[in-house]
């Protein structure tokens, strides 16, 4: 029994530092995000391709680590606790996530030669703005899945709800 204990702990500190690491992503990704939408307000022309690439680089990142890390060791988790409502949501949460995706492998391919860069140079502020929405509903549908298929898991959470 106590080894069953352990392999849940190390098991849900794996899941949590996994998600610790991919939030700090996260947040490195919005900060890339703020100086390109400054860079573009300050002068449109002086926007670079390197600069544009770093912020599409660390969004392509963070897109695949949620699709192909974090949201399978959230729906495993789910189904180690027999969690059906949980993987219920995050079916439709998921589904809900592609939109996103889409848009940001748009935004990817638009900018990915420097040609294709110099033509869409001009569209880059509505560009970044259609981001913008798009990754505050999929960081909010994120923190969803999170709160539902891993932090209600959590033996602390357990522990105080059984109090």
């Amino acid at each position: 029994m106590l080894e069953d204990c352990k392999s849940a702990q190390e098991r849900w500190g794996s899941v949590h530092r996994l998600i610790d690491r991919w939030l700090a992503e996260r947040h490195a990704l919005q900060t890339h995000f703020d100086a390109l939408r400054e860079a573009c307000d300050a002068d449109m022309e002086a926007v670079t391709k390197p600069q544009i690439d770093a912020f599409s680089e660390l969004l392509m990142d963070y897109i695949s680590a949620g699709h192909f890390e974090i949201y399978p060791q959230l729906r495993g988790e789910a189904e180690a606790f027999e969690d059906d409502d949980a993987l219920a949501i995050a079916d439709r949460l998921l589904e809900r996530l592609e939109m996103s995706t889409e848009l940001v492998l748009a935004f990817d391919e638009d900018y990915a030669t420097p040609v294709r860069c110099q033509h869409y140079l001009s569209r880059l502020p509505a560009w970044l703005d259609r981001l913008a929405k798009g990754l505050d509903e999929r960081f909010a549908l994120e923190d969803r899945l999170i709160a539902r298929l891993h932090a209600v898991h959590d033996p602390a959470n357990r522990a105080s709800s059984e109090a």
